[in-house]
């Protein structure tokens, strides 16, 4: 196709990956966060300005076994305050790496050593939590990947990181809005050029009945993906890093909100001289987030059904013994919410809206200071009913603990950390509260979450 602004600035061309780099646990490796040009675009655009670590965008993999210690420090190279948040990893509260609540912001040019186990396999991801609906939004992600003791039968391993940036189609540069009224009081940052692994035309060369593994990862502030494939069929196999007891075929198109992960074995059906390719669905067209030009032919015919992976050991909720908890979503634009808590002081939406604050929990503004949801005893099982009043969709993750979805016929279903409910929707969660801490609960459009939507649960 041809390339020109119009087309790409809408989403419509493939994708591309970037290589990571993987590391052995010898000793804590940097991680440092900085500014750094990055060719986001085709010619004729030149480089655009990013933050990343290393620094790159996806910042550098890293890929350990389960079981393993994880040692890096953090070099903060911008000229604002950061932090990083290991997304999805059970991790000691106090390594959680959330600025104002488990620890303190490392200031410019300071450092901060992290220093902790990963207890599942699965795939996880690592991000800034200071100011992160800019600082995400600016590239600052990469992947955790914790491998399964035995290897599987697949022929690759690959990580997609899927993302959205809003380019100002003049300059090719980040747009100067992070942090806008409409922003925070709507659907939050919808960027206009989609990329996996930083680039925006992959093509990632297959072989006919290839069996890949592929790891999804929505690092976008807010755009959920509607993801289908293209000469691809296989099975979901984990979610948010947790492997599902029997794996589910690749039938109907994936929602992935921000935040969430996918793990698919898919092999491929296209033919040699074909092109597959993951699908993003909007606006009922689609285009490619990755390519896969397929070269030869691997095997004559392809294997048969993948089996389940192994389990991660997460305590089962008992439903019968749960502390119920309730937790409406209010407010944003068209939402109805005439004022709200802030700090500890019913303020009017007028001035709520002067602090630049749209959205509440049971009719509080989050913040940092607040009393905790809830104080929960170790080892207490939870129900939590989340309702979505408002007119937008939200996801919600849960720091420190995964929770399973409870069906709409009361059964537990998928274990998450982040569950995506759209407008006007309720959904139930359940988990056993058994990492003690401070863990932050919250909406993961990130807008959202610095407008407002943000709480804790205390786990003693």
């Amino acid at each position: 196709m041809n390339v020109t602004r119009r087309n790409i600035l809408l989403g419509g061309a493939a994708c591309a990956a970037l290589p990571g780099l993987a590391f052995a646990q010898a000793g804590a490796e940097e991680l440092r966060a900085a500014a750094f040009d990055h060719q986001l675009l085709p010619d004729p655009y030149g480089p655009t300005t990013l933050w990343g670590y290393g620094p790159a965008s996806p910042g550098t993999e890293i890929r350990v076994a389960q079981g393993a210690r994880v040692r890096r420090t953090l070099v903060n190279g911008l000229d604002q305050p950061t932090s990083i948040h290991w997304h999805g990893i059970r991790i000691d509260n106090a390594m959680d790496g959330v600025a104002g609540l488990t620890q303190g912001a490392v200031a410019p040019g300071e450092r901060f050593d992290y220093d902790f186990t990963v207890p599942d396999a699965g795939t996880f991801w690592y991000h800034a939590h200071d100011r992160s609906f800019e600082q995400v939004g600016r590239g600052l992600y990469g992947a955790l990947i914790v491998e399964e003791p035995e290897p599987l039968d697949i022929d690759r391993d690959e990580v997609l990181v899927l993302d959205d940036w809003l380019i100002d189609p003049d300059s090719g540069q980040l747009a100067a809005s992070f942090g806008n009224m409409h922003d925070l009081s709507h659907a939050g940052q919808v960027g206009n050029l989609v990329t996996a692994n930083g680039a925006h035309d992959l093509a990632m060369p297959v072989k006919r009945h290839e069996r890949l593994r592929l790891r999804l990862i929505n690092a976008a502030n807010a755009r959920v993906f509607q993801l289908q494939m293209s000469g691809l069929d296989g099975w979901i196999v984990a979610l948010d890093g947790m492997p599902l007891p029997t794996p589910r075929p690749l039938s109907e198109a994936l929602l992935l909100a921000p935040a969430q992960r996918a793990d698919l074995i898919v092999y491929v059906t296209a033919e040699a001289g074909e092109t597959a390719g993951l699908v993003s669905v909007e606006r009922g067209e689609g285009f490619a987030l990755a390519s896969f030009p397929v070269t030869s032919e691997a095997s004559a015919t392809r294997r048969g059904a993948v089996a389940p992976l192994p389990p991660n050991t997460v305590a089962r909720p008992d439903l019968a013994a749960a502390t119920a908890l309730d937790l409406r979503m209010e407010g944003g634009a068209m939402g109805g919410l005439r004022g709200a808590r802030l700090d500890g002081e019913m303020q009017s939406m007028n001035a709520l809206v002067a602090e630049n604050k749209f959205w509440a929990f049971n009719g509080a503004i989050g913040t940092m200071e607040d009393p905790p949801l809830a104080e929960l005893s170790r080892g207490e099982t939870v129900r939590l009913k989340i309702v979505n009043d408002t007119a937008f969709p939200h996801a919600m993750h849960l720091h420190g603990m995964h929770f399973r979805e409870v069906t709409k016929d009361g059964q537990l279903g998928d274990l998450r950390d982040t569950t995506l409910l759209l407008r006007g929707e309720t959904r139930e969660v359940a988990f056993v509260a058994d990492n003690p801490g401070d863990w932050l609960l919250h909406c993961h459009m990130l807008s959202h979450a610095v407008a407002g939507m943000t709480t804790r649960l205390r786990v003693g």
